[in-house]
């Protein structure tokens, strides 16, 4: 064993915990709100009641998701209008901690030095109270989580990994856990028993569609010809439909997971203008078929989540740490696509980016292009044979992205809508291949503490490694520079903060490697992070931390 790997295996030892310890608390909108005049703050170390456990936190992930917090302030949605300056948050939702000791009530479930991955979409009685923006997260050497984190509606919101995954690797266990989730069944595919339905039939169709016990289950069934009465409703289906205004108006008329079907045999007369937001955070589903059986639309079976097998996937946003993180789960992926396209318009990080990956397209035996997007029309119809994409996955957080995925999707295509983009959004996409085709338009947000859990076990079976995606590090006191860093978009590949590390300012792997060269080794293939480049980080920089806190 290295004298490195001694002194990361002696950081399991947690039985030296500090009085205070440094926290990086949000007052305000703005990086020079977080923390006090641009430093951390000190703060006690508190001892856990009953119902409570005391963490160190090992490691934290910057997501771009804490560059919206920090815009937005108490105005973000899952603050709810709180005053910072009085009652201030802390960020930082990809989490990994080690329980330093356990209250009475939990020393069944929990033990001290176990090791856990934070799962931060977390619900209270149906209301989100996510950690790391309701509830204060991990950029904070060690803190005290209870039944808000341990105790919500799905139970406790962590999940136990091996001491064997690395700090930074657990800690992205979070994210690759939304990739995990956009792959998933989020949406809802069947009419919602008890809910308000609505069935817009067109004038003069006479057709006999067969309706049946299709709403069966709904408390109530409103009908109209050519018009949408006032919604919400849980459910819509259109009968023969012609007008892509009429849809776009009936889409407008969902409620939250509300499922339009278009029951039809002609395209529409142009392309939907629909709320691609709320695709993304309300999870509106769209399905249909042609035909007259009504039933036919619904179901998992018809609406595929999964990338197709031997098909051509794009991703929109490749250069990006979220990208990266799609694309090599569609390498690695079993059955998954034979060819993927990654578009980025910056040339320099596309690069990188595919400096990066292509090792895992080598060993996987895929086929990886990486492009700027200038002629991607082109090149999606030559690697496709002319039929289009069978998957787009939108990482980038614009309206021109999707309508670029849209124009290169197939007929029978899937769009997932991976980025952000507020409510309200509004763009134009060919809703028609839904039903004529069963093309699929998704979107996910967030993930469940199940998409983590299945992360860990991929991670654990080598199918996944979530360490690949680290590409720049920093200590506690590196924690703003991260974040403007991310507002930058300085790095190819996400930024890890180690709470317990000091003198460690945010440096990207290439320059750690440039100026070490024990750290150089130690990197996987395409300079890529390992366990083995963590420990030596640990050995250079836990030292200065341990004694800080003496």
């Amino acid at each position: 064993m290295s004298d490195a790997q001694r002194a990361y295996a002696a950081f399991r030892d947690i039985s030296d915990v500090p009085a205070k310890t440094l926290a990086w608390n949000v007052y305000g909108k703005g990086v020079e709100n977080v923390g006090r005049d641009g430093r951390p703050e000190e703060v006690p170390v508190g001892s856990p009641g009953p119902d409570q456990l005391l963490v160190r936190v090992d490691a934290v992930g910057l997501c771009f998701s804490d560059v919206k917090l920090i815009r937005q302030g108490g105005e973000h949605p899952k603050l709810y209008g709180r005053d910072l300056a009085k009652d201030p948050t802390r960020l930082g939702h990809e989490a990994a901690v080690t329980v330093v000791a356990v209250g009475k009530q939990l020393t069944p479930r929990y033990r001290p030095g176990q090791r856990l991955a934070i799962q931060p979409d977390i619900y209270v009685r149906g209301r989100s109270t996510a950690y790391g923006y309701t509830i204060p997260g991990a950029l904070i050497g060690y803190h005290l989580i209870g039944p808000e984190v341990l105790a919500a509606d799905d139970g406790a919101y962590v999940i136990p990994v091996p001491d064997d995954l690395g700090y930074a690797e657990a800690a992205l266990t979070e994210p690759w856990a939304t990739v995990e989730a956009a792959y998933s069944q989020r949406r809802r595919v069947r009419p919602a028993p008890g809910g308000r339905a609505l069935v817009i039939a067109r004038a003069g169709d006479d057709q006999p569609y067969r309706l049946g016990d299709v709403l069966a289950q709904a408390r109530e069934i409103v009908r109209a010809v050519d018009d949408v009465p006032g919604g919400p409703f849980d459910d819509i289906v259109m009968l023969g439909p012609r007008s892509a205004r009429l849809v776009s108006r009936a889409s407008d008329a969902l409620d939250f997971r509300g499922v339009l079907n278009i029951v039809a045999d002609d395209p529409l007369d142009g392309p939907v203008e629909i709320d691609i937001g709320r695709l993304h955070y309300h999870y509106t589903a769209y399905v249909g078929t042609t035909g007259l059986d009504v039933a036919a639309a619904y179901g998992e079976k018809r609406n595929r989540t999964e990338l197709r097998s031997n098909g051509v996937a794009v991703i929109v946003g490749a250069a990006g740490p979220m990208g990266q993180m799609h694309i090599e789960r569609a390498l690695r992926l079993p059955n998954g696509p034979r060819t993927t396209i990654g578009v980025d318009p910056n040339a320099d990080r596309l690069a990188l980016a595919e400096e990066r990956l292509r090792p895992t397209a080598a060993s996987s035996g895929r086929r990886l292009v990486m492009t700027t997007g200038a002629d991607l029309a082109t090149l999606v119809r030559a690697e496709s044979a002319g039929r289009g994409a069978d998957d787009v996955i939108v990482t980038a957080p614009t309206v021109d992205a999707v309508r670029t995925a849209d124009a290169v999707m197939a007929q029978d295509g899937m769009l997932v809508l991976f980025a952000g983009l507020p409510v309200g959004t509004r763009a134009s996409v060919d809703l028609s291949r839904a039903f004529l085709y069963g093309a699929q338009y998704t979107g996910t947000s967030g993930s469940r503490i199940a998409d983590q859990e299945r992360v860990v076990r991929k991670t654990v079976d080598g199918q996944l490694a979530p360490g690949r995606a680290v590409a720049a590090v920093g200590g506690m006191e590196a924690a703003p520079e991260g974040l403007r860093a991310l507002i930058e978009n300085r790095y190819p590949g996400k930024i890890v903060i180690f709470p317990q590390l000091r003198g460690l300012p945010l440096t990207s792997l290439a320059d750690l490697a440039a100026g070490d060269a024990e750290f150089a080794a130690g990197l996987g293939s395409g300079g890529t992070w390992t366990t083995t480049a963590e420990a030596v980080l640990f050995a250079r920089h836990l030292a200065r931390g341990v004694a800080s806190r003496s």
